[in-house]
Parts: structure tokens; C-alpha cells; sequence
């Protein structure tokens, strides 16, 4: 996972001074005071991804707008208890698993103080807040059907309960429960797969931070560049394949896979076995300015990954003017124009394949570039906030008026 925790909405960017000003009025309309927030976990979490990137956005922009924003998680290495962050505060309190009954119990008592609405984040495993907070206006954020992640990242038993979980008991409790996803895609395999009411499910696509821009030098050499969580579902043993295969027809070629995670290990015997230290590289963690740099000097962004709500990693890269090459799959689909942003790819043999396409072929690439940077200029973070706020805000009235 990159650095994102230093990277906040700019209140004074002419871009969001009149878009924070409508967010306070749509809460004030619906009688949105105060607002709780109910995430697995915190942009500081050490593990934190584009799922915890996307609450601390929007969070931050309605704290600016005036509301009051307390997000319940669970416990982050190195950080306090409670605190204050971008205008809204943080409760971490709670392991890992502990979090899920903790946060509601909490909410249901109104320790902290009670709030007027309430944002559950179904992220694999759901709080059930249409158990314990029928009756309170509610909004689920659910980015998307984690599917063949349990069994990526749990031993057999516990990932059959999720699975269990995810497919059998938790839709009919959301039946009723407005949902909020992030593509057209997502919202296709949520219900079909989830089985819930297409006509429940909103989509607010996921903002890119202006600091993402054109600028730098563009590497000399071919540079392929991909970011995310060291996790089995990102594939970045897929992507290391691929590029080892590229590597024997493009001698020069080099590339960076920026982020941490339990994988590190595995995948660094990967590059071991391939001799492929020398031009792979993982950094690790990486700060804002040196994620700039990589998505500015890239000749082509990549991604493998298996499951995602949107793939936030491309659409940084296209603000940079860097085209991508991914996997077909929900997220992707909407995130790529495929053929004019990028290329989307069936298969792993494809992954190769279109890699070598976009590094050779200069012009070729070079409209992708020109392509992916006027696409991804309309997706901003406070129109992110204020689609999902008009999703709370549309259910805070209907109630009030049943």
C-alpha cells in the first residue's frame, strides 16, 4: 500500500471551496449534524488501502463542511485510542475481529454521542447494522464481492464462514439498505452476485487528488510501475511473471512495485528465482512525493489484481498522464476506457502481452496518455463526497416524511 495518510483535501483549493460550501448545505437540508462512520480499518493502519483511503476523503470533506464525523475502527500500531485528523475524529478501539461488535454496540449506546446517521463500510465482513439500526437513516459503502479473497487470505474453515457470510446471510438482512459502490460494474456483480436490488445501489466514483498532474521526466528506459498491499489478491506474482517474459524481448526494460504487506517475502524469492533484482524493485511504503514521481516517470501502469471496487492506482496514473494495462474485472472496466485510457486483459498470458503492445508501439502509447489524463479529470473528491452525502441525505428525509 502507498503512503496516502499525509494527503488531505485542500479547503483552500478554488476546485472545492464551493463544493465543501454545498456539502454543508445538502446536510443541513436533511438535518445532518452529526454523522458516525463504521470502518474495519483506519488510513493509519499500517495495512490501510483504498477502501480506508476513500472514507478519510470523504470523512475529511464533510468535517470541513461542518458536520461532525466520528469513524469507529479498530486499533492502528502507533496511534492514539481517539483522535483528530483533516476535521473529523477517530475511535480505534478493538482487534482486528473485535472491531465489528464493539463499533456497533458503541453506536447503539451512543458513547462518544449519538449521531443522525450512520455509514457502514462492508469491507468482506459486514457490521449487520440493519440488525441493530433499522430504524436510523443508513448508508452502506460495499466496494466490492470479495468472492475468491477468503480463500486467498484465510485458512479453509474461516474462509467457507465468510463466504458463508458474504453470500447467504448477509444480503437478505441488506435487501432494503441503499447501497454505495464505486463503478457500474460493481454495482452489476453486487447484484448479481449478492443478490440485492440493483435500484438500491448507487454509484459515486472514487475522486483523484489534484496533487496527481503531468510534470516530471518521463524515464528513459521503460519503466513499468504498479502499487498496492503486498496480498494475494493484488497478484503481483502474476505481474512479476509477466514482466520477466517482457523482460527477454525488452532488455531495458525495469520496474518498481511500490507498497508493503505479508507477501513481501514470497514475492521477493519470486524475483530471486527470475534473477530479476537488479531491475525489480520494492520499496516499500512510499511517501506522496515519490508516488508522484513513479505515476510521472512510468511508461505504463499495471495491475493483475483479481477483485476490485475501482483500482484508485489507475486513475492516479492517468492524472499523470501514464496510461495502464489490468485485468478485466469489475473496477477495472470503469476505471480504463479499454482501448483509449489502457488495455484491459482475459488472462495472464494477455497481461504480457499487452504490456510489450503499449511500452513498443510510442504513438500508441502516447494516445493512451493523452486519453487516460482526460479521463481521469472528471473525478474529483468532492464530488465523491457529495454523492454519497446525497445518498444519506435522500434516506434522512424519506424517513422523515414516511
Amino acid at each position: 500500500m502507498t503512503d496516502h495518510a499525509h494527503m488531505g483535501a485542500d479547503p483552500t483549493n478554488p476546485r472545492e471551496i464551493g463544493g465543501v460550501a454545498q456539502l454543508g448545505e445538502i446536510a443541513s437540508a436533511a438535518g445532518l449534524r452529526r454523522i458516525a462512520i463504521l470502518a474495519w480499518r483506519d488510513i493509519d493502519d499500517p495495512e490501510a488501502g483504498g477502501s480506508e483511503l476513500h472514507a478519510s476523503r470523504i470523512a475529511a470533506l464533510w468535517g470541513q463542511a461542518g458536520i461532525e464525523v466520528t469513524m469507529r475502527t479498530s486499533y492502528a500500531p502507533g496511534s492514539a485510542q481517539v483522535s483528530w485528523r483533516d476535521g473529523y475524529r477517530v475511535i480505534r478501539k478493538a482487534g482486528r475481529y473485535l472491531v465489528f461488535p464493539r463499533a456497533a454496540f458503541s453506536e447503539m449506546m451512543g458513547w462518544h454521542g449519538a449521531s443522525d446517521a450512520l455509514v457502514e463500510i462492508w469491507n468482506g465482513m459486514p457490521f449487520f447494522s440493519p440488525v441493530w439500526a433499522a430504524t436510523r437513516p443508513r448508508a452502506v459503502w460495499l466496494h466490492h464481492v470479495h468472492d475468491s479473497m477468503w480463500e486467498m487470505t484465510l485458512p479453509p474453515r474461516l474462509a467457507r464462514l465468510g463466504r458463508t457470510i458474504e453470500f447467504q446471510i448477509a444480503p437478505p438482512l441488506y435487501r432494503r439498505s441503499r447501497i454505495v459502490t464505486l463503478s457500474e460494474s460493481s454495482k452489476e456483480e453486487i447484484a448479481r452476485r449478492l443478490r440485492l436490488r440493483r435500484s438500491n445501489i448507487t454509484v459515486v466514483s472514487p475522486g483523484v487528488d489534484p496533487s496527481f498532474r503531468p510534470g516530471g521526466t518521463r524515464d528513459p528506459r521503460p519503466l513499468v510501475v504498479a502499487a498496492g498491499r503486498l496480498v494475494p489478491v493484488k497478484r503481483f506474482d502474476v505481474l512479476i511473471d509477466a514482466l520477466a517474459e517482457v523482460k527477454t524481448r525488452m532488455p531495458e526494460l525495469h520496474a518498481v512495485i511500490a507498497g508493503e504487506g505479508y507477501e513481501r517475502e514470497s514475492l521477493e524469492r519470486r524475483i530471486a528465482e527470475l534473477g530479476a533484482h537488479g531491475w525489480i524493485s520494492l520499496p516499500g511504503r512510499v511517501d506522496d512525493g515519490t508516488r508522484l514521481d513513479l505515476y510521472q516517470r512510468a511508461w505504463v501502469l499495471a495491475s493483475a489484481s483479481r477483485h476490485e471496487g475501482w483500482g484508485m492506482t489507475i486513475t492516479e496514473a492517468a492524472a499523470c498522464r501514464t496510461p495502464a494495462v489490468a485485468t478485466r474485472i469489475a473496477g477495472h472496466s470503469d476505471a480504463i476506457v479499454d482501448g483509449m485510457t489502457g488495455l484491459l486483459v482475459d488472462d495472464d498470458q494477455g497481461l504480457a502481452a499487452s504490456l510489450d503492445r503499449v511500452l513498443r508501439d510510442d504513438a500508441f502509447r502516447a494516445l493512451l496518455a493523452k486519453n487516460a489524463l482526460e479521463h481521469s479529470s472528471q473525478f474529483t473528491w468532492t464530488a465523491t463526497a457529495r454523492g454519497t452525502l446525497e445518498v444519506l441525505a435522500a434516506e434522512a428525509l424519506r424517513r422523515k416524511t414516511a
